[in-house]
């Protein structure tokens, strides 16, 4: 926008030194072709008061040697003619030009006359002088002065380059002072864009100078402020109801699952201790629908601190965290990574809690007898983690709608879960400038994949080594269990 601005100032001034030193270039054309026709006539009309006794009486007289010298000194030939167009006196170098002619009818009719009316820097004609010579009112002949156009071009020429010196510095002080002036006008929205991104990447307290630039740029920038302020304000009051809210709701629940499961002794009937189930059932599943939200206000509310961390090593100590579920469920899991560490930069957190999701679901949707592999490797400038399984994989609709807030697929709505794992972990992976991605297996199941980015001062290997397969360890209990 800069640059825009500065060519349209810069245009502007282009179009006004134009307008201006147009006309001034031709007057100072045709003042220096006066200034020459002047001395020319002035000359002329010397030399015809010279030159009436000379055609009276047919001899050269002293007009001859008068026009000798003026040739000598000057460099300017001239001629006497008579009424028959005959030259009997002219100055050494006189030679008749195309122009001569004409300016020489016009003499002999009586009147003073010159050619051309201006002389430009391209012309070449020389600029000719013709005085009548006048005896009683009688037109004698003329006096014919040609005079090279070669210094009045030269003149012209240094005067138009003075102006063009003075339009090109005039051109400078506008550029330098469109540019100090466009940096004056667009330095506020250069910040208030800069403080969009800065806020736009998590860090709400980032915020616009609003005294910089024209008076309409301040309003906008404490406009923007105040907007931001409340933004931030109504964004922690919201967090701060859902944590509270989670929070609050623990206690009663809790002391609501004691009352419940108090009245399973005294339930006697079979569909009673049925419905009894389905009640504590019911208060777990809120239970954690709860634990959910505290979890999922808790990473909205994380600033853009980040830390790095092994991702390898998180990786394999989720792994075996959820190695006793997957072992429970006949479902084996295992991780192939590197023995080097996989360094990335993350916020706090954010490579447990959704590894803990993506997990989660894998071994949840696998099924008995079904598989879950963990990748972690170097790739891209970051650390790529995939969580493979072998479940019923999700339809491309479906994947566009998996990190949603209580989303569930329309097969898996009586499945353990409060819809909101993937949702917290898609808040911690984009906090930390990272992917996640969700994308069909090859046959059957479902690839999700985490990518962050690498430690800045993380210098990488020169040859990555390749991803070494541990062995698969099946956590799938054995039939003799």
């Amino acid at each position: 926008m800069r640059r825009r601005l500065v060519i349209s100032y810069l245009l502007l001034m282009v179009l006004v030194l134009i307008a201006l030193e147009t006309p001034l270039a031709a007057t100072m054309a045709s003042r220096e072709t006066e200034r020459v026709r002047a001395d020319r006539l002035a000359d002329a009309t010397r030399f015809a008061s010279l030159a009436g006794p000379a055609l009276r009486d047919g001899g050269p007289g002293p007009i001859e040697s008068e026009l000798t010298s003026y040739d000598d000194l000057y460099s300017i030939s001239a001629a006497i003619v008579d009424r028959d167009r005959n030259t009997p006196v002219s100055s050494p170098r006189w030679q008749p030009t195309p122009g001569t002619a004409t300016v020489l009818d016009v003499a002999l009719s009586g009147q003073q006359t010159s050619a051309p009316e201006s002389v430009w820097p391209w012309t070449t004609d020389p600029v000719v002088v013709a005085v009548p010579i006048n005896d009683g009112g009688e037109v004698l002949g003329a006096v014919v002065i040609v005079t090279p156009a070669d210094p009045i071009r030269r003149a012209v020429v240094a005067w138009w380059l003075l102006l063009a010196l003075a339009g090109l510095l005039a051109v400078l002080a506008c550029v330098l002072t469109a540019f100090g002036l466009a940096g004056w006008v667009l330095r506020p929205v250069t910040e208030l864009d800069a403080v969009t991104h800065e806020i736009a990447e998590g860090d709400r307290g980032a915020r616009v100078q609003h005294r910089l630039g024209p008076p309409e740029l301040r309003r906008l920038a404490a406009s923007f402020n105040h907007m931001a302020d409340v933004v931030s304000d109504v964004m922690d009051r919201q967090r701060a109801f859902v944590a509270h809210a989670s929070h609050q709701l623990r206690n009663p629940l809790t002391a609501l699952r004691l009352r419940v499961e108090e009245l399973g002794p005294s339930l006697t009937d079979e569909d009673g201790r049925s419905e009894h189930q389905l009640a504590l059932e019911e208060t777990d599943r809120l239970a954690l629908v709860l634990d959910a939200l505290l979890t999922l206000a808790r990473a909205e509310r994380e600033e853009n601190e980040r830390v790095t961390v092994d991702a390898a090593a998180v990786a394999a100590s989720r792994v075996a965290a959820w190695a006793p579920l997957a072992r429970h469920r006949s479902v084996a899991l295992r991780l192939v990574t590197t023995d080097a560490p996989a360094y990335a930069q993350t916020v706090p957190t954010a490579v447990d809690q959704a590894l803990d999701a993506l997990i989660d679901n894998a071994v949840k949707f696998s099924g008995a007898g079904g598989a879950v592999t963990v990748t972690v490797a170097r790739r891209d400038g970051g650390v790529a983690l995939e969580v493979r399984d072998s479940g019923p994989g999700m339809t491309e609709s479906q994947l566009g709608q998996a990190t949603e807030r209580f989303w569930r697929a329309p097969d898996a709505q009586n499945v353990d879960g409060a819809g909101l794992g993937l949702t917290i972990a898609a808040v911690l992976v984009d906090a930390s400038d990272g992917r996640l991605t969700m994308r069909p297996g090859e046959s059957r199941g479902l690839v999700a994949a985490l990518w962050f980015p690498a430690p800045v001062l993380t210098v990488e290997p020169a040859e990555e080594e390749p991803a070494q397969e541990e062995p698969a360890t099946d956590l799938r209990p054995s039939p003799a269990r």
